[in-house]
């Protein structure tokens, strides 16, 4: 759809040195607290005014993993001009605005590119759309008949979370007879992976509410950059009179603006958590009759099996010990009283319940023997308790952070979820844990291609162990990989395996909208479109909006979106019917059954969800029992403890001593405000706003060791690789530890994961980058 804009305007656009000198306090602001710049924009394109009083204006939203701002774009003459925000809902931010620069980039591909050189050269001639697709069923067709369909692999991400990108892809190589699936998130593995089964589902966040919240924990995460339309509520609820605390390594631009800092070694969070615990189970905190309620902490556990006591012929009910009848009875009979302590019952021999196996775990955890595991003092983590269990509601913010991207971080996650259902802190406003969320909780958007079962089962490569498992055939040997809405170079750990393993397999196609760090070791890049360029939906779990994204401009060269590009191959494959339908017809097929229509998102985004939007609200969770389900069977068939423990880390200061006194420095993974993991990295406004060049924030005692001084560039390595980067000496982060930044191009020196941990999370199945060791030292 397309409007005509009958308001005069000011002339629209920014050329570089105006939009920093016309931005100049508030991208300053933007620098240190991520907060997004949305408003004062000079109407200007390369310093030439331009008339917007006839431009044409369309929809979109930026479609990576980010806050999904919808967005307004003005067309003059054909050209995309000026992007601000659409909908009042979020306001977008720096990089939102700066979608003129990545859609008018000159340095886009216009055409296929088959490389000339060798893979990482940068040697390439233009080839046709046929020629190409030609080449790709021919590579296809070369590797099944030599290796089968496990020899084939492809690898998405959060590039693009548009309805018909990532789950076309998922159809057509399932349509092809099946792959070697590359599994685990990057992201939130570990949340994915406690939260659903604990709670019932995954994608639930209080973001309305926050500023309803008395007492906020945010814990490794970063909100003034990562949820900076939402911060506002942050500072309401503090203007209110709520704390908020940080716990944190580094001192954050969220950690800068809260009441209280608190530090913390990378990998402990789970003692930190247990140690609050074990204080509001001991001072009787906790919330009785919440536990007894919406939780199955009063379900029985066998001690000779282990396994929780389910009801004969019932496998969603529980047996409990009644303490009215002094019987053992199912969970949801009526007119019992569970008991949460067995002493002192016939029982206490045979069974325990969940709330002593929690208790048990958490009992070891003196304030003394967390300082000495965490570095957090003694009395800090009895006020943290007393703290959080007393002013409710209490909040967690969770977001993905990093505390569960570690060694056992899906234990960190579950200690979380255990804090806010002993205080009773679910189902209300101010409440809870927040996490992403989005209308996925509400509606289910179909999927706009179904996709066949694949014909066999082989294997899985996990996602932080790519570069290994490829060099190494594990579980097959790859022939021909597809890589599309994601760059293997920037985010994986282990990058320099990556690179290798990029090298060996024989025809390895990136699809980008740029030449990104991964397109640098593709045999063929494919040039895509990018938003405002072509037409689709975006209905995910990072936004409480459905969206309709507008094509507003036709794509440089022949860039063609990634549903085109399928729709070629399919049809060249022998399936191309089950592809060939317009963007429209297949958000229609999205749209189905939700109540939204295609007709509605075209006068504007729509939200599905209840206003505010309440997690279990009442303490109902969507589990099958109702109830937060704190034992996890799903550990236990893995080896581990079903109930919260920690486990010390191996790759750790305190774990494997011989690799820490060679690598003495724990390194923590940061987000930046100049990028989306490593999307916007190389447009000049976002350089010249913020910098450039990586950075490690270093402590001043550790770099004075080293006789590194700021500005000066260093060499973060270990055994893996090194990172190059400019020290920045400041005491804004705690000793021992150096801060390094996630996402940078190889073209601007590499991404801060050529030395990141690729230990795969034994729970979950994700990474743990911030369980890495590292030295640094000043460049020769």
């Amino acid at each position: 759809m397309t409007n005509e804009n009958m308001t005069k305007k000011k002339p629209s656009g920014v050329s570089r040195r105006t939009f920093i000198k016309g931005t100049g306090a508030v991208a300053a602001a933007a620098a240190v607290g991520g907060i997004g710049i949305t408003a004062g924009m000079p109407d200007v394109v390369e310093g030439a005014p331009v008339d917007l009083s006839n431009a044409k204006t369309f929809t979109s939203s930026c479609a990576m993993e980010c806050l999904h701002h919808n967005l307004k774009g003005y067309v003059v003459d054909g050209k995309l001009v000026k992007v601000e925000t659409g909908d009042d809902t979020t306001k977008a931010c720096l990089r939102g605005i700066s979608r003129t620069q990545w859609v008018n980039n000159p340095d886009r591909p216009k055409m296929p590119m088959l490389r000339t050189g060798e893979k990482g050269e940068g040697k390439w001639k233009e080839i046709s759309w046929d020629e190409a697709t030609d080449l790709i069923v021919t590579k296809i067709k070369e590797t099944q008949s030599e290796l089968g369909n496990q020899g084939i692999t492809y690898k998405g991400g959060s590039g693009n979370f548009g309805a018909l990108t990532g789950g076309v892809a998922g159809a057509f190589f399932n349509y092809l007879g099946g792959y070697t699936p590359i599994v685990g998130s990057l992201c939130c593995q570990a949340v994915t992976s406690t939260m659903t089964p604990m709670l019932g589902t995954r994608y639930e966040d209080t973001r309305d509410t926050i500023q309803d919240s008395n007492y906020i924990i945010v814990w490794g995460t970063n909100p003034a950059v990562t949820m900076q339309s939402y911060f506002s509520k942050y500072q309401e609820a503090m203007s209110k009179g709520a704390r908020l605390i940080t716990i944190d390594p580094r001192l954050s631009e969220t950690a800068a603006k809260s009441d209280e800092w608190i530090t913390i070694l990378p990998g402990t969070d789970t003692a930190l958590g247990l140690g609050m615990l074990k204080i509001i189970i001991e001072e009787k905190l906790y919330d009785q009759g919440f536990l007894l309620k919406h939780t199955g902490v009063p379900f029985l556990v066998d001690k000779a099996t282990g396994d929780q006591v389910k009801a004969e012929d019932n496998d969603t009910s529980y047996m409990v010990y009644d303490q009215i009848s002094k019987s053992i009875v199912p969970h949801d009979q009526e007119g019992i009283s569970p008991a949460l302590r067995l002493d002192g019952t016939p029982i206490a021999e045979q069974y325990n319940t969940v709330f002593e196996l929690i208790y048990n775990e958490a009992k070891i955890w003196t304030p003394e023997k967390v300082q000495e595991e965490t570095d957090v003092p003694a009395g800090k983590v009895v006020l943290l308790a007393h703290e959080y269990a007393t002013a409710k509601p209490a909040m967690i913010v969770q977001n993905m952070g990093s505390f569960q991207r570690t060694e056992y971080g899906s234990y960190a996650v579950g200690v979380q979820f255990y804090l806010a259902a002993f205080t009773g802190n679910f189902g209300k406003a101010g409440g809870g844990v927040c996490d992403a969320g989005g209308v996925g909780t509400t509606i289910k958007v179909k999927t706009a291609i179904p996709s066949p079962k694949p014909q066999g089962e082989f294997g899985q490569i996990p996602s932080p162990k790519l570069g290994e498992y490829i060099l190494a055939d594990k579980p097959n040997k790859i022939g021909f990989m597809w890589v599309l809405t994601t760059s293997l170079m920037t985010q994986f750990p282990n990058t320099a395996a990556v690179k290798e393993a990029l090298k060996k397999i024989p025809f390895v196609v990136v699809v980008d909208s740029l030449m990104t760090s991964t397109a640098l070791y593709a045999d063929l890049v494919l040039p895509c479109t990018t938003i405002f360029e072509d037409t689709n939906l975006l209905a995910h779990n990072r936004s409480h909006l459905v969206q309709l994204m507008e094509k507003a401009v036709e794509p440089p060269g022949e860039a063609k979106s990634d549903l085109e590009i399928f729709t070629m191959l399919a049809k060249k494959l022998g399936f191309g019917e089950a592809f060939d339908k317009s963007p429209e017809e297949f958000i229609e097929i999205c749209l189905e059954g939700t109540g939204i229509t295609l007709e509605q998102l075209k006068q504007g985004p729509v939200s599905p969800m209840p206003q505010p939007y309440i997690p279990y609200p009442d303490g109902k969770f969507r589990t099958p029992t109702e109830k937060a389900e704190l034992f996890m069977p799903a550990w236990k068939s893995k080896g581990f403890n079903p109930v919260v423990t920690y486990i010390r880390p191996n790759e750790f200061i305190n774990g494997d001593q011989a690799l820490a006194e060679k690598y003495p420095l724990m390194a923590v993974q940061r987000k930046t405000n100049r990028t989306i993991h490593s999307t916007f990295g190389n447009l000049p406004w976002i350089s010249e706003s913020t910098r450039s060049k990586a950075q490690v924030l270093i402590h001043p005692d550790d770099a004075s060791a080293r006789g590194i001084k700021s500005g000066d560039k260093v060499v973060a390595y270990n055994d893996r690789g090194e990172h190059h980067c400019i020290a920045n000496v400041q005491a804004h982060i705690k000793k021992g530890i150096v801060a390094l930044e996630n996402g940078w191009w190889e073209q601007q020196g590499g991404s801060s994961s050529y030395v990141t941990n690729d230990f795969v999370e034994p729970l979950s199945g994700g990474h743990s980058n911030n369980n890495t060791l590292v030295q640094i030292r000043k460049e020769a």
